[in-house]
């Protein structure tokens, strides 16, 4: 059952598939109580902006959710669909998009019909499970580097460079704009200056970047001047958005070629018209009401100088997503989540090994436009308190932490 299954009373409901329930807010109902949230892909707070809710009731009253039947080369093309396509491909400057059903799946289907046994992958080792899980279908060569280092990500180039010259394929480098566990930002500009010593072509995968980077909201690519140099754009509605869908960007030519080739699209039906005019309502926001981006920012920054200020580490993390490091067992990291929900009403992410290292502990923050600079306030008091406790041994000696054997 894995680390946190070993404590039956917790592990379902609780530290595994929590319910929290009630208005998408910063703060929702956990276990009958309140708790102030860090945990939604909320960024601009569009989940339940008003404006929102509107247009989603009314695509929902006029469209029903069956709408289009089929899939999109069959019978489940309308020009909605399209309109959105070319809006969303000018607001992240390529020259087309395609819509795709859910941002995991979309990612993979990408990737699969981009790549045959004779093409190479060079990618990122911290690159999401979905790119991972694309990676294992791929029946070719590929190369990791080290998490954003390009000094190894030339290396790699250069083997895979050789083996392309060899097998007449060509060379796919896949990283993300921002990395949505650790919070830092893809070297996009770097990989994009090897482009003057390797023929390669750049997918980024920018779930956390879309709507919170760059001056206009457009993206990492933009925010690091790198716009025409990104070959493929792809992003979920998941985040920003505050929905369900995704798109890949690019060239006419390779978007033509995907709508063609990806096999997730072809065979599924089309997304539905409450979740196109949905998008559409919101991506009309994003563009229109900076406001939402700026004040998620001052959210991100206020949050992040109050930890800091306090003795905290938020790792690399140079995006609104912000990890808390800490030291510390999984026994104490289920103590300590227990003690920030139930005597704080404090709800946020605890990630442990195996995602990360035995030993480390990462509170994962996600800020969103509509928390308050009090909600800050409290969490960061709250913080300094439970690293107190963690330092002094309290949580370790717990009877919860106990009962991990460790």
């Amino acid at each position: 059952m894995g680390p946190l299954g070993k404590h039956s009373k917790y592990s379902d409901g609780y530290f595994m598939f929590p319910k929290l329930e009630g208005e998408i807010a910063p703060r929702m109902m956990f276990q009958g109580k309140e708790v102030l949230t860090w945990s939604l892909n909320n960024y601009l707070g569009l989940a339940n902006h008003p404006e929102i809710r509107k247009a989603d009731a009314d695509a929902a009253a006029k469209w029903g959710a069956a709408y289009p039947m089929g899939a999109r080369m069959m019978s489940g093309q309308t020009n909605l669909h399209e309109k959105l396509e070319d809006e969303l491909a000018k607001f992240v400057g390529k020259e087309k998009a395609y819509l795709l059903n859910y941002g995991y799946q979309g990612i993979m289907s990408v990737i699969d019909a981009l790549l045959d046994r004779k093409d190479v992958v060079v990618y990122d080792s911290e690159c999401h499970a979905c790119i991972i899980d694309a990676l294992r279908m791929h029946m070719g060569k590929r190369y990791v580097f080290p998490h954003n280092d390009i000094d190894n990500c030339e290396k790699q180039l250069e083997r895979a460079t050789k083996l392309a010259a060899e097998t007449g394929g060509g060379i796919l480098l896949i990283t993300e704009g921002v990395f949505g566990m650790t919070g830092d930002q893809g070297k996009l500009k770097e990989i994009c200056a090897l482009k003057s010593k390797f023929d390669f072509r750049l997918l980024v995968d920018d779930a956390h970047g879309f709507g919170t980077m760059g001056k206009t909201g457009a993206g990492t690519h933009e925010e690091q001047g790198v716009i025409d140099e990104v070959d493929l754009y792809f992003s979920t509605f998941a985040k920003s958005m505050a929905s369900i869908g995704a798109f890949i960007a690019g060239n006419e030519k390779v978007i033509h070629y995907l709508r063609f080739n990806m096999r997730s699209q072809i065979f599924a039906k089309s997304l539905p018209m409450l979740l196109v005019e949905g998008a559409l309502k919101r991506l009309e926001l994003l563009q229109t009401k900076p406001e939402l981006k700026d004040n998620l920012w001052k959210i991100v920054n206020a949050l992040r100088d109050g930890l800091h200020n306090n003795g905290f580490s938020t790792g690399k993390s140079n995006s609104p997503v912000t990890p808390v490091v800490l030291n510390g067992t999984v026994g104490e990291a289920a103590a300590l989540s227990h003690d920030l929900r139930e005597n704080y009403g404090i709800f946020c992410s605890v990630v442990i090994y195996p995602v990360v290292p035995k030993g480390m502990i990462i509170l994962r923050l996600i800020p969103t436009s509509v928390h308050t600079l009090s909600d800050v306030e409290e969490t960061v008091k709250a913080f300094a308190e439970i690293k107190e406790k963690l330092t002094s041994g309290i949580y370790k000696n717990s009877e919860l932490a106990i009962s991990f054997g460790e």
